[in-house]
């Protein structure tokens, strides 16, 4: 046996040793509501890849580009260093000269509730946010109001549609596909929490221009930090490439991505690659053609990812046994709750059990909040709530004279909503503690 092997083998035993000796202990420990899924595997992948001495994007980035798009319904893609980027990514993707070249200012449809940085991809673009309520109970934006919206832009200044599938549950996508053909929009589709989830058998992701995914450890799938762009236009996956490394014209080499001394794809790095100056012979890899960023992610990344993809099947499954055992939990109680039900035609693997307190409950969001987690049981309010009513946005709310009566159903999210995490580390032992606790508070509280 070499060393590597030794090493390797030593690596195995260490995590198979810890996993096996893990416990719970109700009440002492805690349930955490998302985390890392990692077998031995994602460990010896990590660490043979480090000793490969090759730490940025290659190979197994590359390799991970080809295999993943497919999981979205997508041909082509390009992996990034976290769902956040590829949001950022997908919106500047429509401000390239080599594409669309939509100017500041172009108009963007999106949910009042959501997470920051759906919001943010197009504020960074500066793109013009026009923001549509939510429904009850599923928290997707309200389609009537953005019909509404439409019907009156008769100037056709709304060209973007984006918005994130909520907790891996879609919005009714036969009637957003109709209306993105009806007006022309391009739609980018936020799946970043909605890998596994189907609408009418079509995966998620697979029905905007282009979509993202995150691998932050609450997702399905985790490589502690990623984020994933899909296309089936190659055009597109060529920009998002270049803008996600520096902006760079050199994009195809598939050797060992990063690697100079590997030469290139097409064989014809050296050449004259500089319109303005064509007499010059310019080597490609520092010829730029997109005004980009540097997030790439790092080799290790794509490596834990290789080894998660193989476990889909089972994180997915564990997804959906715990969302229908909370659903077995607290349908007992429907009456206090807006419980999450999916959308006609869809199959979610949800990435959470979200879960809206009704104003005639006779607790409030805060009281079971403060039983779960005083019992050690991770609760998350839903993202930002309405995200107008937080410091960092207010400049975006002076237009609306009364947020809660503009955002009705936004407000109550950021009220009376939280959810549970479903994520294959809740175990059954887990779910069955939960039940224990949300039951001893619903006694509690519901007792006249």
């Amino acid at each position: 046996m070499n060393k590597l092997e030794d090493i390797l083998n030593r690596v195995r035993e260490y995590i198979d040793e810890q996993e096996e000796n893990k416990t719970f202990k109700p009440g002492t420990d805690w349930v955490a509501y998302s985390g890392d899924v990692y077998t031995s595997d994602e460990y010896v992948a990590a660490v043979e890849t480090l000793l490969s001495r090759w730490l940025v994007f290659g190979k197994k980035g590359r390799q991970f580009e080809n295999e993943f798009p497919k999981f979205l319904g997508k041909k082509l893609g390009v992996l990034t260093n976290s769902g956040s980027s590829a949001n950022l990514l997908m919106a500047t993707a429509l401000t390239s000269k080599n594409w669309l070249n939509l100017p500041p200012g172009t108009k963007a449809i999106t949910p009042a509730v959501c997470f920051p940085t759906t919001l943010n991809a197009l504020l960074q673009n500066n793109f013009e946010p026009v923001f549509v309520d939510v429904t009850l109970p599923d928290l997707n934006l309200d389609l009537d109001q953005v019909e509404q919206l439409l019907e009156a832009d008769t100037n056709r200044e709304i060209k973007i549609l984006m918005f994130a599938h909520v907790l891996g549950n879609p919005p009714d996508m036969d009637r957003v596909m109709a209306l993105v053909k009806k007006y022309d929009l391009i739609f980018l589709e936020d799946a970043c929490d909605a890998l596994g989830s189907t609408y009418d058998g079509k995966p998620l992701g697979s029905f905007g221009t282009i979509s993202t995914c995150s691998f932050y450890p609450a997702h399905h799938m985790t490589m502690g930090e990623g984020g994933f762009v899909a296309t089936d236009i190659g055009r597109i996956r060529k920009i998002v490439t270049s803008l996600r490394d520096w902006g760079r014209a050199c994009y195809c080499n598939i050797s060992k991505p990063g690697c100079v001394l590997a030469g290139t794809a097409c064989g014809n790095r050296f050449n004259n690659w500089l319109p303005a100056a064509k007499e010059i012979i310019y080597d490609h890899r520092y010829v730029f053609e997109e005004i980009g960023y540097n997030i790439k992610p790092l080799e290790i990344q794509a490596a834990l990812g290789l080894e998660q993809i193989k476990k889909l099947p089972m994180l997915e499954s564990a997804r959906r046994h715990n969302f229908a055992r909370f659903t077995k939990i607290f349908e007992k109680y429907e009456q206090y709750f807006h419980l999450p039900q999916p959308t006609d035609k869809a199959d979610p693997c949800w990435f959470a059990y979200l879960l809206t307190v009704k104003d005639d409950a006779p607790f409030e969001r805060q009281d079971i909040v403060n039983a779960l987690e005083s019992a050690k049981i991770q609760t998350r309010a839903y993202f930002a709530g309405n995200i107008l009513y937080h410091p960092g946005y207010i400049d975006l709310a002076t237009k609306y004279k009364d947020l809660a009566t503009t955002f009705p159903n936004a407000h109550l999210a950021t009220t009376n909503s939280f959810f549970l995490g479903t994520f294959a580390g809740i175990t059954e032992e887990k779910v069955d503690y939960i039940e224990r606790v949300v039951d001893a508070f619903m006694q509690r509280a519901t007792i006249k």
